[in-house]
């Protein structure tokens, strides 16, 4: 429609054949003459008016080409840029008013340069003979202008509003100041030939088929024009014999085109701000994927607008009963007024709705309101329509899904929510633990903001070294026995704390394994008593500024390898890495054992007791080894029961034969059926009278068990020995047992039970249904990481609502999707200096599986009130821990290179504080370390605000559809004053 309208405002007639080719000879050496010379004097108002005209002939995408790209807009000197809407509007309405006013012949006189100008531009290398076609051409299309308008009207709405501004402007040229005008629209005719924007190929495909006469179908009014005068020479005639019926016919034409201008030109202004409104809005948001969207939608715009002039040009151009009667073009004129009326008000009711959306919904917002604009703009059948609107619901549907699982973070999906129901198939260690403490109940923290928080140092005994579970020294004066290392055990404040730990003096950025197997930086952990007791046994030396660890126990002085290859040599079938994959190391003293480990594909839960050993878990975990702090005494393991493939024991100090054996019955609970027990110590291999005594008593309590004993042997480079025993994979020994001691547990005592549960002098039942978790042992190692367990029951449903099995699978490939495409490349993690990483929220243990070929390993922490799926993790060969994060954990301060947390605190508001978990996380992370936080958006909002109330360096936060991912880096920094003792 506007090029119609731009050219029937253009149209004049010629006085011969001579004149016309006179006319342009003149006007190509003017252009290329005052072109070389004066470019920079061309009229900026012409120039803008000449590009849009002439791409809009050649494609209908020009108006979102020209809205996106207004840098391409050429500006020159005397034009400072784009002018503002309401200025264009203005000389919009001012050039409307003097072209009504125009005299007919100064409009007609005025076409002949600009007709020849716009038809120069189109096809440069025409001949004489073709420039008189071309002049045909749009002598034909005066005749079928309105009805291409009509048809077009609809599908090219945005772009209106810009050629009528051409229009009217053209027709405002007085009689007075022709001569100079053709000479200036000459000249900007040309330079725009030599500028214009290529938006389209379809606009070359059009120009190339005019200038070849080929008949294709779609390819806009000139072809339909080439094709009418092939099939009527007599069209081909002097302009002179029809100047006369045309010249009457362009009168009419020019009077209903004015008068549509003035009904159309206050809807289409209104339309040009709500459109420009929607393109900065886009400007704002689009990505690669809505540029693609936005040029399949011109396409379709452009069909249909193809589609209309060629069924419009079915007539005779030339024949005034072709053209539609004043009647109808008013009644249409009227029913196209109604229907933008209609539009206009589906359109503010979209902005108003997109104007209270959240941030989060505007992309959704925008969606909508181009599917709007393209059901009000094109002129599409009923049928197509309907097919168009149920394809857009269904592609809707499954557009969702996928941002909400690959969109929303950078090169990574989300992972998907929790079924509800899926919650009726799990169990939860807070529901298992009958007898657990009884836990503190909060309200969250609210809307409220804690950014600007004021931070202290903790006023505490411990110092740099403080665990506030193991450290409360109120809890451990109210104790009235310390008969099982009560003292040893989790005691936490009422309050979690929210002062921050103090880093030691002259503390350095950690070694990077594995040389930080061999040594650590002194200052790091200031502590030379172990090294002056146990120097001589080569646990660890001060050796200047490092702590160095040659030998690495008691029980190996010369090494843990030599230890680690005499024990599998004892018991050709522990196969380590292969059979046996994750093992328990009590009383680890300086973990060396699990650290060696490592070489053999092993990975070891070392735990040992804070006591006066002072600091020999921080030492494992400085070294990148993994260790926690704990004791046997009083309390089960925060493990679930049959998990480890191997329990090893090499001078741990346990008394294991005490009590009825309860401390080993607690092992016995924790050891996989045909799992081993390895016990080095000195009852094994020496005579004295205690430990003579103390090999009867594990004799005859290990037979009681109906533990086997498979060997015994002796290491002659250390001069030790090991006992190794095995725990049986049935129940036949207990049910052949002369006298039920220890006694078997009752049915309702639930193994799996952990979380302040107290110990129990008794045995639990070997599964034998092999859809039993322990009836089976794990498929070899690596394939058990990958493999689903065999016990996980197809008919219960998975975390995320599908079948367990396939839950399994599904959260694995999900992991290893966002770490290698998003976590590895776009996070600003340097993960070569990465070893100790803790995951806050395991499910599956799917994060930690798919960095299993890295140089670190993680500690899954499974939450009490969350699915218990702690086993399935040490079933695929990874390890981890039940845990409250309303507590403290159980380890030194500076132990972790990165935390993990998948969607944790926005379940942690509603039952504790943000506040006490953010300074935690500052505890335990190193100077240096990372966080990577994955939530909702509140949540998101609140961690980086009480981040950086820390002083730690945000280096990315990203909010989508009410999902955001955000990573930090720890510093350096420590307030200057302490808090007040409590």
């Amino acid at each position: 429609m506007p090029l119609g309208r731009s050219r029937n405002n253009k149209r004049s007639s010629y006085t011969s054949y001579t004149s016309t080719i006179t006319t342009i000879v003149f006007v190509v050496l003017c252009v290329l003459g005052v072109w070389l010379l004066t470019s920079n004097s061309l009229a900026p108002p012409q120039t803008t008016k000449r590009t849009a005209a002439t791409n809009v002939n050649g494609n209908a995408d020009f108006s979102s080409h020209s809205r996106l790209n207004k840098k391409d807009t050429p500006v020159y000197e005397d034009n400072p840029g784009e002018l503002p809407d309401d200025a264009i509007k203005s000389d919009d309405h001012h050039h409307a008013e003097n072209n009504n006013a125009a005299d007919d012949s100064t409009s007609s006189h005025m076409n002949v340069g600009t007709g020849n100008s716009v038809e120069k531009q189109e096809t440069t290398t025409t001949t004489p003979q073709e420039t008189e076609g071309g002049g045909n051409d749009q002598k034909e299309n005066n005749g079928e202008i309105p009805q291409v308008k009509e048809s077009v009207d609809e599908s090219e709405k945005q772009q209106t509003d810009h050629n009528e501004n051409q229009v009217s402007e053209d027709s405002s040229i007085t009689q007075n100041q022709q001569q100079n005008h053709e000479e200036s629209v000459s000249k900007t005719s040309y330079s725009n030939e030599e500028n214009q924007p290529k938006h389209s190929t379809d606009q070359d495909q059009q120009e190339s088929s005019t200038e070849q006469g080929q008949q294709q179908p779609g390819q806009g009014q000139d072809n339909e024009a080439n094709k009418d005068q092939e099939n009527n020479p007599a069209e081909d005639q002097p302009r002179d014999e029809v100047s006369n019926s045309e010249d009457n016919h362009q009168m009419e034409q020019d009077t209903e085109a004015s008068q549509e201008q003035k009904l159309n030109e206050s809807d289409h202004s209104e339309e040009e701000d709500q459109s420009s409104k929607r393109t900065d809005q886009e400007q704002g948001t689009a990505t690669g994927e809505d540029e693609v969207q936005k040029q399949e939608e011109s396409k379709q715009k452009d069909a249909t607008a193809q589609e209309g002039l060629r069924g419009s040009s079915t007539g005779d151009p030339q024949d005034p009963q072709s053209v539609i009667p004043n009647d109808d073009r008013e009644k249409r004129i009227e029913e196209q007024q109604r229907q933008r009326q209609e539009d206009q008000q589906l359109d503010e009711t979209t902005q108003q709705q997109a104007s209270s959306a959240a941030k989060q919904q505007e992309p959704q917002d925008d969606e909508n309101s181009q599917q709007q604009q393209q059901q009000g703009g094109q002129s599409q059948s009923p049928a197509e329509d309907e097919n168009f609107q149920q394809q857009q619901q269904q592609n809707g549907k499954t557009e969702s899904q996928e941002k909400q699982s690959d969109s929303s973070f950078p090169g990574g999906d989300n992972i998907p929510k929790e079924s509800k129901e899926s919650k009726k198939s799990w169990a939860t260690q807070a529901a298992q633990s009958e007898n657990q403490k009884e836990r503190r109940q909060s309200d969250s923290e609210g809307d409220g903001s804690i950014y600007g928080y004021s931070w202290q140092l903790c006023n505490v005994t411990a110092g740099p070294d403080y665990i506030p579970c193991l450290d409360n020294e109120k809890a451990l004066r109210q104790l009235h026995s310390t008969r099982h290392f009560e003292h040893r055990e989790r005691h936490c404040p009422e309050e979690g704390p929210t002062c921050l730990v103090p880093i030691p003096e002259g503390y350095k950025k950690p070694i990077e394994w594995p040389k930080s197997r061999e040594k650590i930086w002194y200052h790091n952990v200031p502590h030379p008593k172990l090294a002056d007791v146990k120097g001589h046994q080569n646990w660890v030396k001060v050796m200047g500024e490092f702590l160095t660890f040659p030998g690495g126990g008691t029980q190996f002085i010369h090494g843990a390898l030599h230890y680690i290859d005499f024990l599998q040599t004892a018991v050709p079938n522990i196969k380590w890495g292969k059979h046996t994959r994750v093992i328990l190391d009590v009383g680890c003293g300086v973990a060396s054992f699990g650290g060696y480990l490592f070489e053999r594909d092993v990975l070891t839960m070392s735990f040992a007791p804070k006591d006066e050993h002072e600091a020999q878990v921080q030492f494992a975990l400085e070294r990148g080894i993994p260790a926690i702090s704990a004791v046997m005494g009083s309390m089960r393991l925060p493990f679930p029961s049959r998990v480890f493939d191997l329990v090893h024991c090499a001078r741990c100090r346990v008394p294991w034969h005490a009590e009825g054996g309860r401390l080993l019955l607690e092992l016995n609970r924790v050891l996989r059926p045909g799992g081993f027990f390895v016990w080095s110590a000195t009852p094994v291999y020496q005579k004295l009278e205690e430990d003579v005594q103390i090999w009867k008593e594990m004799t005859s309590l290990t037979a009681s068990m109906c533990w086997e004993l498979v060997t015994i042997q002796k290491d002659t480079l250390n001069s030790i020995g090991a006992a190794i025993y095995r725990k049986p994979r049935s129940n036949k020994c207990y049910e052949e047992r002369e006298q039920n001691s220890p006694p078997m547990c009752k049915s309702d005592d639930d193994p799996n039970a952990a979380w302040y549960v107290p110990l129990q002098a008794c045995m639990h039942r070997i599964p034998t249904d092999e859809s039993e978790r322990g009836a089976r042992w794990p498929v070899v190692w690596p394939r058990r990481l990958r493999t689903a367990p065999g016990w996980l029951n197809s008919s219960q449903m998975g975390i995320y609502g599908k079948p367990a099995p396939q839950d399994f699978v599904t959260d694995y490939e999900h992991w290893k999707r966002v770490v290698s495409s998003s976590y590895m490349s776009q996070l600003g993690i340097s993960w070569s200096g990465v070893r100790n990483v803790m995951d806050m929220r395991a499910v599956y243990g799917g994060f930690a599986a798919a960095l299993k070929d890295l140089q670190m390993w993680v500690m899954n922490v499974v939450n009490v009130d969350s699915p218990d799926t702690l086993p399935i993790i040490y079933e695929r060969g990874l390890f981890g821990i039940y845990h409250d994060w309303c507590e403290s954990f159980s380890t030194y301060p500076r132990t972790y290179d990165l935390l993990h947390a998948d969607h944790l605190f926005s379940k942690l508001k509603k039952r504790c504080k943000l506040a006490p978990i953010m300074a935690e996380v500052d505890r335990i992370v190193r100077p240096g370390g990372k966080l990577i936080v994955r939530d909702e958006s509140s949540a998101i909002g609140e961690v980086e605000n009480l981040l950086k109330s820390l002083h730690w360096e945000v280096h990315l936060t990203f909010s989508k559809d009410q999902e955001g991912i955000l990573s930090a880096q720890k510093g350096n920094w420590r307030p200057n004053t302490y808090a007040n003792i409590s």
